[in-house]
Order: structure tokens, then C-alpha cells, then sequence
């Protein structure tokens, strides 16, 4: 009989083939024998996040030209699912060989719920049979839903999800991250078992009621919480005293996805997290919490922020509460670290970060702007210019009427010129009124250009040579009336070097008299995937056959 290798020498194998993410390896260790299993199953619960099975990833499967090919492949996707949530389920119940669940660092209680409730729904009667069998049969909850004036039973995702969490997280010290609608009592019996517990993203944020005092005596190591809304009326009270109730300093990341009653205290009770909080996302803030934005303000730590405005911008701050309005300005300018702002349907929002992009000891890497108007943002656009360090700008805005190539469309083009660093470019709406000349000089002046999103009018061939000497660009997606020619863009197609390799290029609006033929275009896709190994996507801006209107030529 053969001696066994050295625990350290297998250690260190394991080791290296998490260094190179070969999952396929290491799951093929695990199931060779108990020595070699404890190492693989340690390193392969280190890179769950490139597991191949995971939902995140199911809609990578490609659609194959044979439909049965196709759904085979999804099948076996979808058994393979059901076999891992099984076994991990179980080994929380002591039921396997290994204690698997053991070794889980992050738990997205979403993935279960999408895998019981599939989108393909050939899948839907295999849960109950394969599924719900055996020690897990008393977990499937049921509930009764009218149908056509007959009751039917059904399956109560969100119920049985959550009795399975709480028998999973019994089972799991190691965990870091965990996600998903989490009830309040599954949640508040589950935090004195999770030690190592640092992320926290709750569906609902009732869930965290009560519970800040929880985390600061049983998990030293929480440092983030997300939550996609909070709708009750004493929501605001109670997550400032969530806030208030956690180890002090020690919140780094905070964010909301969505419409919630968050506002005045909460803002006031994350200054209770000023020297640590690191980054800051509110989506959905109110009018009536708008106001009270300027209580942040000693929150000054912050490398990441994004502020959007619930439905469409209303609270004009500079005219109905000026005083505010400079006071949030102040808090900004005094965020010296940060690197990434993103604003969206706030109506000051230039008024805001022209100031900051301003500020010289401010060196944005990245800024979104969606929701303003080009002609009402002439200082904005200016000041862009300061922030040379920005290497991904998204704007998009209402921009003059197509035609109105007047000195706002000038003044960004100009900026955005000298931003020589940016990979990332991506301009919609704001750039209709972008002709030929902007697209080229933009070309001529930002080399380090990957990606590149842009609008505009009337772009033609012209704009090929100037394109071709962007070395890395990798997609270029012309949300613009473009006239070109299959010979102009095969020339350019065939210009572009190594440094464009899986090259991406989209017209998504050209001008129907300048239409390319089925052949032209396939013509054009063999050549990108030849050269480039890249894509090409074409659409007119309307079908060809539906001509003009007097009506909308008098638009």
C-alpha cells in the first residue's frame, strides 16, 4: 500500500491551483480520498466566487444551434445547482462524510431562492421531486394561491429560503458575507453563530431593527451593510439607532438600491462611522431627505459616494435652501480621498461638483453624471477639465437640439480633450449634437480610450482614420445617425492592431439610406472575427420601409 503524502505537501498543491483558480482541479481532489479532500474542499470555498454553477454565472451557458444540445446543457447546470444547495444543506445537518458548510465564507441566500424558483419552467416540477426528498422534505413550506377561483398549492420561496438559512448559518463560523431576503428572526438568531461575519445586504432593512448591539458584542469584524429599502414609518429612527448601536468607527461601506424612508437621523448617526466610512451609496432619497443631506458632513473619509434622487429631480436646493446647498458643497470639497462620485436625477448635482472638481487636492479616477442639462451646465463641463486623473467618465444629459452646434457642445468637447487618461468614455444623450470634427478630435486626444460610448449626428467615414489610431480600444458603441460605407469600416476593421484584440463594434443607428446589404454586413462580421476575434452588431435607426412623415419632418 502506497504511504501517504505529507499534509504540507498537499497543503502547498492545493495552494497553488487556488493561485491559478483551477476549480475544475481542485474539485476533482476532493473527491479522491479524505487526505486530499480536507485541503481541496479549504481552497475551493476560497474561490467560490468563480465556481461554475453559481447563478451569477448561469447566464453565461451559450445557446447552442442545436435547441436540444441548448437545453441538455442547461439541465445539467440546473441538477448540478440542486446537488451543491443539497449537500451543503445537509452537511449542516451532519448528514455528510465532510462538514462542508463549514468552510463557506459567503452565503447568497438569492442564489437559493432563484434556484427554487427557476425562470425556465421545465425546471419548476423537478424541485419538488428532486429536490424537497429525504431530511430536506421539512423544509418545504407551502402556501395556498387562488387560481381562476380554485385554490393551488405553491411553493413559499421566500419561507422556505429563509428555514433553510437559519439551519445553514448554525454551520458556517467562517462565514464573511452573507445576502438575500433574511428575515428579522432568522437574522437576529443567526449573528451570535457568525463570528467572522463582515458584509451584510438584506433585501428588506427591517431586518436590522434591533440589531446593531447584536453585531457589535458577537461580530468585531461587520464593517458593511446594504439593504435594497426600508418603507416603514419609523424606518429613519430606527436605523440611526442600528447605527448608533454598532461598534463605533467601525462602518466602512453603507449602501441603499432603492426608495426608502432613510433621511435626517440616519445621516446624522453615520458620523458615528466618520473616520472609517469609506464609501456611501444612496439611491432613492427624497425630497423631504434631500435637505438634510448636509448632516453628512463629517463624513469626510469617503473615497466612494453616489447620490441619486427618488423618480425624476425636483428639490432645486440652490434656490429653496441655498444655505443647504453651499453646506453640501463644503462636506464634498472636504472629502480630499475621493475617487469615484456618481450622481443621478439630482437637479443641483453640476452645481454641486463643479466646486469639487475644482478642489486641487481632489483626483477623481471616476464620475457619473446622469440626469442634467448641457445648456444649463457650462461651469460643469469647464471644470471637468481639472480632473486629469479621471480615467472613466459616464454622462448622460438633455442635450441642445440636433443642429445647435453652438459653443456648449465646443466647450465639452474641449474638456473632455484633455482628460488624456481616461479608458472609459461613455457619453448618451449629452452627445447628439456631436458631428465628424468632436468624434475625431476626442480620437485624437484621449490614446488610453478601451471603451467608448457616444451619440451624435450625421458620422460618417471621416471619422475611420482618426479611430484606427486609438491602440487599445477594445468597444466602440455608436449610439449615433451614422452614414458610413461596408468599405469604410472594413478599412478600419482591417487598420486596427493587437492592442484591439475581441474589438466590439456597435451601430445601433444607422441612417436607412445608408443601409448595408445582408452580405456587406456579414462580410464585415467574418472580417472583425478573423482579424480581431471581435463582434460586430448593426441596426438601423428605423425600418427603411416606413419612410417620413410630413408630421415628423415638421418635428
Amino acid at each position: 500500500m502506497a504511504a501517504a503524502l505529507p499534509d504540507d505537501l498537499l497543503h502547498m498543491v492545493c495552494g497553488q491551483l487556488w493561485e491559478q483558480r483551477d476549480f475544475d482541479t481542485l474539485y476533482h481532489c476532493a473527491l479522491t480520498g479524505k487526505q486530499l479532500a480536507i485541503p481541496a474542499l479549504a481552497s475551493i470555498y476560497r474561490m467560490h466566487d468563480v465556481a461554475p454553477i453559481t447563478s451569477a454565472r448561469n447566464d453565461e451557458i451559450e445557446i447552442s444551434a442545436d435547441e436540444k444540445t441548448s437545453m441538455r446543457r442547461r439541465a445539467q447546470v440546473f441538477e448540478k445547482r440542486v446537488s451543491m444547495w443539497k449537500t451543503m444543506i445537509l452537511s449542516s445537518m451532519g448528514k455528510t462524510l465532510f462538514p462542508y458548510s463549514k468552510y463557506i465564507r459567503t452565503l447568497r441566500v438569492q442564489d437559493l431562492e432563484d434556484l427554487l424558483e427557476p425562470q425556465d419552467p421545465s425546471f419548476r416540477d423537478k424541485i419538488g421531486r428532486t429536490f424537497f426528498t429525504g431530511d430536506l422534505a421539512k423544509f418545504e413550506v407551502v402556501r395556498t394561491v387562488a387560481i381562476q377561483k380554485r385554490n393551488h398549492l405553491r411553493l413559499d420561496i421566500e419561507a422556505t429560503a429563509n428555514r433553510i438559512t437559519e439551519v445553514i448559518i448554525r454551520q458556517t463560523p467562517m462565514l464573511e458575507e452573507l445576502s438575500g431576503n433574511i428575515w428579522h428572526d432568522v437574522l437576529s438568531n443567526s449573528i451570535p453563530k457568525l463570528p467572522n461575519l463582515q458584509h451584510l445586504n438584506v433585501f428588506k432593512g427591517e431586518a436590522l431593527e434591533g440589531t446593531g448591539n447584536i453585531f457589535r458584542v458577537h461580530c468585531p469584524l461587520f464593517k458593511s451593510v446594504k439593504f435594497y429599502g426600508w418603507q416603514t414609518a419609523d424606518a429613519d429612527q430606527h436605523f440611526a439607532t442600528f447605527l448608533n448601536d454598532l461598534r463605533p468607527q467601525s462602518l466602512e461601506s453603507f449602501e441603499i438600491f432603492s426608495t426608502s424612508q432613510i433621511g435626517a437621523e440616519s445621516f446624522l448617526a453615520l458620523n458615528c462611522h466618520s473616520e472609517s466610512l469609506t464609501e456611501l451609496k444612496l439611491i432613492g432619497i427624497k425630497a423631504v431627505a434631500m435637505s438634510a443631506l448636509s448632516m453628512l458632513k463629517g463624513c469626510t473619509k469617503l473615497t466612494s459616494l453616489f447620490l441619486a434622487e427618488n423618480g425624476v429631480a425636483t428639490q432645486d436646493l440652490e434656490k429653496r435652501h441655498h444655505d443647504i446647498f453651499l453646506e453640501i458643497i463644503a462636506w464634498l470639497c472636504e472629502c480630499k480621498g475621493l475617487k469615484s462620485i456618481s450622481m443621478d436625477k439630482m437637479f443641483n448635482a453640476p452645481g454641486l461638483l463643479t466646486p469639487v472638481l475644482l478642489e486641487n487636492n481632489i483626483k477623481l479616477t471616476r464620475l457619473e453624471l446622469e440626469g442634467y442639462q448641457m445648456w444649463d451646465s457650462r461651469d460643469f463641463h469647464q471644470a471637468l477639465s481639472h480632473q486629469t486623473s479621471l480615467q472613466s467618465l459616464w454622462l448622460k444629459g438633455e442635450s441642445n437640439e440636433v443642429g445647435q452646434n453652438g459653443p456648449d457642445v465646443d466647450i465639452l468637447v474641449e474638456s473632455l480633450s484633455k482628460l488624456e487618461n481616461l479608458t472609459d468614455l461613455r457619453l448618451r444623450d449629452i452627445s447628439d449634437a456631436f458631428l465628424d470634427k468632436h468624434l475625431c478630435q476626442l480620437a485624437k486626444s484621449l490614446p488610453r480610450l478601451e471603451t467608448w460610448w457616444t451619440s451624435g449626428w450625421g458620422i460618417t467615414d471621416a471619422i475611420w482614420t482618426d479611430m484606427a489610431s486609438l491602440r487599445v480600444l477594445r468597444r466602440l458603441e455608436l449610439s449615433a445617425v451614422t452614414r458610413f460605407t461596408a468599405d469604410g469600416i472594413i478599412d478600419f476593421i482591417s487598420s486596427l492592431g493587437p492592442g484591439n484584440h475581441g474589438f466590439v463594434l456597435s451601430i445601433m443607428m444607422g441612417d436607412p439610406d445608408y443601409d448595408l446589404t445582408e452580405w456587406e454586413q456579414h462580410t464585415i462580421r467574418e472580417s472583425i472575427a478573423a482579424e480581431l476575434n471581435g463582434r460586430f452588431d448593426f441596426t438601423l435607426i428605423r425600418d427603411p420601409g416606413e419612410g417620413y412623415s410630413d408630421e415628423e419632418d415638421s418635428d
